[in-house]
């Protein structure tokens, strides 16, 4: 009955769901994509599944943006760049521990147990320092002068990952083994679908600190008064929130996963770059838009999609179109659905 009723409100659009599916079924060899996964389904789940991996790790730093966004109504511009100085002190620490591809595995999980939280520790830190530094002065003018601070910041740290890792990108050692975990040769065997041991590593890393992020703000104190200083900073005040600790606290929850992204991206990527924050924070701040900025879930849900789309894009067509990918997404929704996919109506404050 719920579904009758919802197609009986929205005909138009049932019809336009059903004509777009009578298509792609009766022209499926002729339509890009589709028709190559309708003809291969091994390698299509396998490209998803590329997708899927990177869509998490592009999650990381959406949250980042979606939380500050929540609070603030700020776009910080500068998480993008603490995310690469996140790779950038991934490859000191590789460094510095000597690791090589053949160092035993033991060496590397330690190495890993130690840089995982002292990387996340310094970049929450660095992006709470910029908030009491640079944002929290500005926090009552114009939108526009905190949006050029946010641009400045981001220029101030892609000079600062210059400095420290060079004009080129820098490659790290082969820490992580391409072993298949799933697949041909693998522990499990499923045909042609392959998930490695790097696949493992992103999903091992991602999935506790979404959940983790997602578990603190939804069922501790601290949580409960970011919800409250993101409804309305000035009645939380009143109500005795300690607002300022509370955006900083954001600020250092948004670095921190911005640094563990740093750190999945430079050993599953084996690279460290001080430009890695504009295209990440591209995809980053348009899968927070896309589904629907504020949003934890909308900022991961946008963040997978837009990752199985430009992994998709890169092996099938061209991954010279993935930056059309990501822009027209974001023009699109910001067009036809502002809020996003699951941003949650909000009331209008007297």
């Amino acid at each position: 009955m719920k579904l009758a009723a919802w197609i009986g409100r929205h005909r138009v659009a049932t019809l336009v769901v059903v004509a777009i599916g009578a298509a792609l079924f009766v022209f499926r060899t002729s339509v890009p994509i589709w028709g190559a996964c309708t003809s291969d389904v091994n390698v299509c789940a396998n490209v998803i599944a590329i997708g899927l991996f990177q869509g998490m790790i592009i999650a990381l730093i959406a949250i980042g943006y979606t939380l500050v966004y929540g609070i603030l109504q700020l776009i910080n511009f500068a998480n993008g760049d603490v995310f690469m100085l996140g790779t950038v002190i991934t490859l000191i620490g590789v460094r510095i521990a000597g690791l090589d591809g053949d160092s035993p595995v033991v060496s590397i999980l330690l190495t890993f147990a130690i840089l995982l939280p002292l990387t996340m520790l310094l970049t929450a830190g660095l992006n709470a320092g910029i908030e009491k530094a640079v944002y929290r002065p500005l926090r009552r003018a114009p939108t526009l002068a905190t949006l050029i601070a946010a641009i400045g910041m981001s220029f101030i740290l892609q000079n600062v990952g210059l400095l420290l890792n060079g004009p080129s990108p820098v490659s790290l050692p082969n820490l992580l083994p391409k072993d298949n975990v799933i697949g041909p040769g693998g522990i499990f065997d499923l045909g042609a679908i392959e998930i490695k041991v790097s696949h493992l590593f992103v999903t091992a890393v991602t999935l506790p600190l979404l959940v983790g992020l997602v578990w603190f703000v939804k069922n501790t104190r601290q949580g409960k008064a970011m919800r409250a200083v993101a409804q309305d900073r000035e009645a939380a005040g009143l109500m005795g929130i300690d607002v300022n600790r509370t955006i900083s606290l954001t600020f250092l929850l948004a670095g921190a996963l911005a640094g563990g992204a740093g750190v999945v991206v430079a050993l599953y990527l084996g690279t460290a770059y001080w430009f890695f924050g504009t295209p990440f924070g591209l995809l980053a701040f348009t899968a927070a838009v896309f589904g629907g900025i504020g949003n934890l879930a909308g900022a991961t849900l946008g963040a997978v999609v837009l990752g199985i789309l430009i992994s998709l894009n890169t092996y099938y067509i061209d991954p010279r179109w993935n930056d059309i990918i990501t822009f027209g997404i974001l023009i699109l929704v910001l067009v036809f659905k502002p809020t996003g996919l699951l941003a949650e109506k909000q009331s209008e404050r007297a």
